[in-house]
């Protein structure tokens, strides 16, 4: 994905929270990523039955983007018929381990949405 620069910003980015979520954007990225957790070094048919809704199209650019992005791993083997698996590198690794307090934040929320006072 490509960093937009912003004013003030030697580097393009206002907080670490802002670079993140540059990774991370989207429905998908953060799904991925669980779903190379729990089931690493998987071929693209199997992360697409672990992600059900998600287009083949999506699947292919997000993947390419995390693999710009340095989060996935792309592994090719030389074998006919040829295979390809991906999964995290050391950094998706902890940018996973960094979103383990947001799914516990999610898990405990409760489902109904609450009145906002006021």
């Amino acid at each position: 994905m490509t960093t937009l620069n912003r004013p003030g910003a030697p580097d393009g980015h206002a907080c670490g929270i802002d670079a993140a979520m540059e990774v991370i954007g989207g429905k998908w990225k953060v799904l991925i990523l669980w779903a190379l957790h729990e089931h690493p070094r998987r071929r693209f048919g199997e992360l697409r039955r672990l992600l059900p809704g998600v287009t083949e199209k999506v699947l292919a650019s997000h993947l390419r983007e995390m693999e710009a992005d340095g989060v996935v791993r792309r592994v090719s083997y030389d074998e006919v018929p040829p295979r390809v698996e991906y999964a995290l590198t050391e950094d998706g690794v902890r940018l996973n381990d960094a979103l383990q307090p947001l799914a516990a934040w999610g898990r405990e929320r409760p489902s109904a949405p609450r009145a906002i006072p006021g």
